[in-house]
C-alpha cells in the first residue's frame, strides 16, 4: 500500500490585497497556487514560478519580502502558508483515506 503525498492547503492571508491562498503540494514539491484577491496578474505569475520547486526553496526566497510600507506582501503570505502546510504535512492523519 503506498501512502499518498498529495495536500491541498488552505491559508487565510493576513495584511494583503489577497484574502486567502490554496496551495497543493505533493512531499515537498509544489503543484499548485492559486490566490484569492489581490493583484491578478502578478499574483498569477508567482503561481507559475513556483510550479515545480521545492517548499524550502520558495520560502527561503520569498519569506521576508515586503509590499510598499506593509510588513508583508503577498510573497511573503505564500511563505508563511507552506511554512503552516509543511507542519500540518507531519500531522498524524494528514493523509487519511
Amino acid at each position: 500500500m503506498s501512502v499518498p503525498t498529495v495536500m491541498i492547503y488552505n491559508y487565510k492571508t493576513k495584511g494583503t490585497c489577497s484574502r486567502s491562498i490554496s496551495v497543493e503540494l505533493d512531499g515537498d514539491i509544489i503543484k499548485n497556487v492559486n490566490f484569492e484577491g489581490g493583484c491578478a496578474g502578478n499574483l498569477a505569475g508567482i503561481s507559475e514560478i513556483v510550479k515545480g520547486m521545492k517548499v524550502e526553496d520558495v520560502i527561503e526566497k520569498f519569506g521576508g519580502i515586503r509590499c510598499g510600507f506593509k510588513s508583508t506582501s503577498c510573497p511573503d503570505q505564500l511563505a508563511k502558508a507552506l511554512l503552516e502546510a509543511r507542519e500540518a504535512q507531519k500531522a498524524p492523519g494528514a493523509y487519511a483515506d
